[in-house]
């Protein structure tokens, strides 16, 4: 997978149109074999939970807005805009297909009113997602790191972010939450049974049980 010879500036912040508070996510890296950074990177293998159930939360708003002409609809639909992140577009694609197929309660689409964005570049941190809190955010992917780590695995799990789920770092290959836990050798790309069904009950209902969940966070 080739690089991009120009990075974009890893600014903190999402390109979510939403908002809640800053927080750092996970990471993404693909299998090429490429050497390791030099640099320490923390995302996809230490990010703080309470920064992603923001994240979280902050979707969960934009789609209560989305939604508000729609009282009682059961599908909810979470927009994104991928172009900052043409590098990684093929991942990105097969991280919607891969959610998509998994759930139903929520689904990715491209394009529209995008609720949040991917971006891509250099970052001593790794990749992570974040929000700023004034409705802007994004997931950026870290070119190192991408390159330790299975890509696909990296995407997916940072989305999974996006649906509600926490880190499980200490947890198995199989479990798409625990990130770069169980190594770069782990190339596993797909939630497990427990974590589908995890995104099916925050989603249950439609964005209403979502926004009740959103509520429980805060407390």
């Amino acid at each position: 997978m080739k690089r991009r010879t120009t990075a974009l500036s890893a600014t903190l912040g999402l390109g979510l149109a939403l908002g809640l508070g800053a927080m750092p996510a996970s990471a993404a890296t693909p299998d090429d074999g490429a050497a390791k950074s030099s640099v320490t990177r923390t995302g996809f293998v230490g990010e703080s939970n309470k920064a992603n159930e923001a994240f979280f939360n902050a979707v969960v708003k934009d789609a209560l807005k989305k939604q508000a002409a729609k009282p009682g609809i059961q599908a909810v639909t979470v927009n994104y805009d991928a172009s900052g992140a043409p590098t990684f577009a093929s991942e990105i694609a097969q991280s919607t297909a891969t959610w998509n197929a998994a759930v139903s309660n929520v689904q990715l689409a491209e394009g529209g009113s995008a609720s949040f964005d991917y971006r891509e570049g250099d970052d001593p941190r790794g990749s992570y997602a974040s929000t700023d809190g004034h409705g802007n955010g994004y997931i950026f992917l870290d070119y190192a790191q991408n390159q330790e780590y299975d890509s696909n695995r990296v995407v997916a799990h940072e989305t999974g972010h996006v649906l509600g789920l926490p880190d499980t770092y200490e947890g198995p290959c199989s479990q798409l939450m625990s990130g770069g836990g169980p190594g770069p050798s782990c190339t596993n790309a797909k939630p497990d049974a427990n974590e589908a069904a995890q995104v099916q009950s925050l989603w249950a209902n439609g964005v209403a049980n979502a926004a009740f969940d959103q509520a429980a966070f805060a407390k």
